[in-house]
This record gives structure tokens, sequence and C-alpha cells, in this order.
């Protein structure tokens, strides 16, 4: 059974500036039409900012603040949105619903702890393991990766759909934690630093987590529609914009307590205990210049999805573009110092 709330989006960016060196440049681009401009969902592009990466980009990036999938599908349906960043789930919801999506980037975390995802329980809620899930009322999202999470676990432990009460509410803010701690649902699945809030706010009342082992952690994507790699100079900026993405994406590796302080601390204004639980929680990033085991799990995925929520399989070869397979990983390596 599934019930409908309300929904509400919270986003939030910020920007500065610095410099660094590299080695490696996108061979074959000399030169772009004047106009050409790349219009790119993200929380913020202080990373690329601070690398330096922004001012070797020879066209106009507007970053603007719509993320998940939900608010990137939006996007890409009004024609205001060149690329998104999401995990594989939206893209594949996005060819469910006809929107012809292409994966131009992945990136990967290893060693995350806690996982990406485990469920928040509600401090009246009697739930132990997946198994208590039963019977029980579950914050649920279509189109996320938190959805599939619950999908997952569920089918782990042997539970239907029809064995629970999906909550419809989108994974955007406190909105999880929230619909927690004011009973509307008795288990959502939350990561990040929600996981710790959570924890140390109302463990006192009860509140507890149940981490959903054996479920595989989602890769994020770097995504956009078919019909806007059909402008060459579109497909030029993007190759740009990824390599430019990678090399930054490994700064943040490289200088983390910078990072932690620029973005953590003085964007989102976490107290420094909160900024490094977060960073650490999330592993060690890996951008991969070869696809062949991202596809064949990304299939599994589709597969997955596409029998839970009654859509048509299809192939998933079509929504990756392998032109793009090696340049924001190549960008990534580029990075000297």
């Amino acid at each position: 059974m599934t019930v409908r709330l309300s929904r509400r989006a919270m986003i939030a960016g910020a920007g500065l500036s610095a410099g660094l060196s590299w080695r490696g440049a996108n061979a074959g681009i000399t030169s772009l039409p004047p106009q050409t401009k790349l219009v790119v969902g993200a929380a913020t592009d202080l990373a690329l900012r601070l690398s330096g990466a922004l001012a070797t980009l020879p066209f106009e990036l507007e970053t603007v603040n719509i993320t998940g999938g939900p608010s990137s599908i939006a996007a890409f349906h009004a024609h205001a949105l060149d690329l998104a960043e999401s995990n594989d789930i939206p893209a594949i919801e996005a060819q469910f619903i006809g929107l012809d999506p292409r994966i131009v980037a992945v990136t990967l975390r290893k060693d995350t702890d806690p996982p990406e995802v485990v469920f928040g329980i509600a401090p009246k809620a009697r739930i132990k393991t997946l198994a208590d899930l039963r019977g029980q009322r579950i914050a649920f999202s279509p189109g996320q990766m938190q959805g599939a999470v619950v999908l997952r676990s569920l089918a782990l432990v042997g539970l239907k759909i029809s064995d629970v009460t999906l909550v419809e509410l989108p994974s955007v803010g406190q909105a999880y934690m929230n619909a927690l701690v004011s009973n509307l649902v008795d288990a959502a699945p939350i990561g990040g630093i929600t996981v710790k809030r959570y924890l140390d706010e109302y463990g006192k009342d009860g509140a507890a987590i149940v981490v959903p082992k054996g479920i595989k952690q989602n890769p994020i994507n770097l995504w956009t529609r078919a019909d806007t790699l059909q402008d060459p100079a579109k497909v030029q900026a993007m190759q740009l914009y990824l390599h430019a993405w990678g090399r930054a994406e490994h700064w943040i590796e490289l200088n983390q307590q910078q990072w932690i302080q620029a973005y953590y601390i003085d964007a989102l204004g976490l107290s420094p205990a909160d900024a490094d639980y977060v960073q650490q929680a999330l592993g060690t990033e890996i951008i991969p210049t070869q696809w062949d085991g991202l596809i064949a799990s990304n299939q599994e995925t589709a597969d997955f999805m596409a029998d839970q929520t009654g859509h048509p399989r299809f192939d998933v070869h079509r929504i990756f573009d392998r032109r793009f397979e090696a340049t924001a990983g190549d960008g990534f390596n580029s990075l000297t110092g």
C-alpha cells in the first residue's frame, strides 16, 4: 500500500576560488562557439573553484541548485538543465518514463562507514532487524536511491511491497528525520550527517538504526538527455567539463582538510565534528575509466527496479554514452599537485 505526503525541496550552494597545477588536457578541442553554455545541476561549484579547474573552461558554466532524482528529472523535462549529478536510480527512472537519458560519468565510493544508507527507526517503533519491517510504515521515494534501498531490503528478507505501507515522501533535507520523530513513519532510509544527528538528538528517546547488510552501494552518475548531445558544441563543452570535474574531485581527495573547512564548515555551517564525520563516512572516491563492470551492475539494478515497479526491462547499454567513458577518470588521474 502507498500513502502520499506533501513534497518540499531544500537546496544549498556556495563558491570560492584558488589555484592548482595539473597535467593532461582534452585533445581535439580547439575552440567553441562563443555562445556555448552548460547548465549543470549540483549543490555547489566550490570544488571547481577551489581547485582552479573552473578557470580552464572556455565556455559559460551555470551551476544551479538542482539536486536529487525528482528535481533533476523535472528540470530535464522543462529543458532547464544540461547535466545532472545523482545516484544511478534517477537515470533508470528517467528511462522508464521515456526521458531518454545518457550517462556520461560514474564515480564510486569504497570503504564507506557507515554504509551510504541505513534505516532510521522511529523512537516508538519496535524494529530490530529488516524482517521486523513487516507491517510497518516506511518512508519511500520512487526514483531515488533511498527508494531502491527500501525495495532491496524488503526483497532481501522475503517481504513484498504488500507486506508494508510505503509512505511516499522525497528524501530531501531533514524530511525523513522529521517524519520519524513525528511518528509519520516507523522506518526511513537515511544517510550522511542525518544518521549522526538523528541518534545524537533522539537516541535518548529510543531512536535507533538498522543497517541493511548485503545491499550493494549505488554509484553516482553524471547524466544528461540524449537530445542535449545532438549539439556538437554541447558535446565538446561536456567533455571539457567532465575532465575538469574529475580533476576537482581528485583535488578534494588530496586536500580534505581544506575542503572540510571551506565546504562543510564555512559554506554549510556544520560543526567541525559533524564535518569530519561526513567526510570520513564517504570513504574513498574512484572514477573508473572502463565501464564494463558498471554496466553489468547497472543492468542488474535496472532489472530489479523494473520488476519491482512494473516497468518493462531494457538494455542499459543504451543509456551509457561510452564516448565519455574515460573522460572524467582521465581528469581525476591527471592531477599532480
